[in-house]
């Protein structure tokens, strides 16, 4: 695998193909870094964000605490 950075100075860019790559399908990614990280940054969500989105009434909230006591005892082990 070969990865490397680069900052073209012009819209053409040439590609150098190792012999052993020759006859094999190969992926070429273009996008920009700093397009990467903005979108990297858009989708980190942090646990406490998804606090109340269940929107559970009491009877559903009672349901899910029962089930998730059973199977939280399924585990049965000692640790």
């Amino acid at each position: 695998m070969i990865r490397t950075i680069i900052t073209p100075e012009k819209q053409d860019v040439s590609l150098h193909i190792p012999e052993d790559y020759v006859g094999k399908q190969i992926e070429v990614l273009l996008y920009a870094v700093d397009e990467l990280s903005q979108q990297n940054d858009q989708t980190k969500t942090k646990p406490a964000g998804f606090r109340g989105t269940l929107n559970l009434t009491a009877d559903q909230y009672e349901d899910f605490q029962t089930h998730l006591k059973d199977i939280r005892n399924e585990w049965d082990r000692d640790i």
